[in-house]
Order: structure tokens, then sequence, then C-alpha cells
């Protein structure tokens, strides 16, 4: 399984460049390119900054797995937690990844009390 993301189409609209992106984010423009070009896998910092970035979006939006495959509702989190610990077991640790899914489900409810 390979975590793929949409921030490179999704910033356009948001961010007028990646060195902008990046600096929202909280990571360096040479992070930001070498995951562009697939020289560098996503990880922890690109997943918090990610979320930082797009607090509008949840993880499934922002993310998927192979090709297509969103990880999408709240029944795929267990599976978001197995993967992060397979995938980062030193870069993602238990409470970090608590947060994530702690901040997905809080972007969940105000999405669903603003009728979305």
């Amino acid at each position: 399984m390979k975590l793929n993301t949409r921030l490179f189409e999704l910033y356009k609209g948001k961010y007028g460049s990646l060195p902008e992106l990046a600096r929202a984010m909280g990571i360096s423009v040479g992070h930001i390119y070498k995951v562009k070009q697939g020289k560098r896998g996503i990880g922890g910092s690109f997943i918090i900054g990610a979320i930082k970035a797009f607090p509008e979006y949840n993880l499934g939006d922002l993310f998927y797995v192979n090709e297509g495959q969103l990880v999408k509702s709240s029944s795929n989190l267990p599976e978001f937690r197995e993967y992060a610990r397979r995938k980062y077991p030193n870069e993602l640790d238990e409470d970090l990844i608590t947060m994530i899914e702690d901040s997905i489900e809080r972007r969940r409810g105000k999405n669903n009390d603003n009728g979305e």
C-alpha cells in the first residue's frame, strides 16, 4: 500500500505556489518538492502539515491509498491506524495517530453540523 495525496491539485485554489503551501504546512520547500516528484514518501510531518494547511478537508479528501482507493469513512479509521503503525512505526506514535483521528472526527462533526 502506498499513501498518495491530492494536495498538489488542491493547493492551487488556496495557495499561490508550492513554497507558500510549504510555509502553511510548516515543512521545507525541498520536502514538498521531493514528495511531489516521488523522491520522498508521505510521512508524519507531511500529514500533520496537510491538516494544518487544509483544515476544511478531512484526511480522506487529502490522502488516498493506492490508485483511487479513498480513506474516507469513520469505519476506515482502524484501517488507517493499522496502516500508520506498519508504514510509519517510528514517525507516527499512538498519540499522533489518535490526534489525527480526533481531528478527522471533529471536522466530520463540524461538517455534519453545517448540513454537509
